[in-house]
């Protein structure tokens, strides 16, 4: 079943499925050890990282699929433009997410 945006045209289904699968990485692997870090029991900080997991692939969904244009309509410079970002924007987030652990 090919996933259709918001206009009934197919939408590649590889940009979603791949940022969901670095989001539920991080979420848990980095949820829980914050959440135990700042006093929370362990069924509350998976719980909590389920949640931000949920969000991150809600908002994936929507900016890459929902409201994402067919790969045709779209340079490949422009999607390379954007895979590099994005990549910076993942390096940012995990050294972010690191930083504190290492204080």
């Amino acid at each position: 079943m090919p996933l259709r945006n918001r206009h009934g045209v197919s939408a590649d289904p590889v940009p979603f499925v791949v940022v969901s699968g670095l989001a539920f990485m991080l979420s848990f692997s980095f949820g829980p050890l914050y959440g135990l870090a700042f006093g929370l029991s362990l069924p509350t900080a998976l719980a909590a990282s389920g949640m931000a997991f949920l969000l991150a692939a809600a908002l994936a969904f929507h900016r890459q699929v929902w409201n994402g244009r067919p790969p045709e309509e779209t340079s490949v410079a422009l999607r390379a433009e954007q895979l590099l970002y994005g990549a910076l924007v993942f390096a940012v987030v995990v050294a972010g997410a690191t930083l504190p652990l290492l204080l």
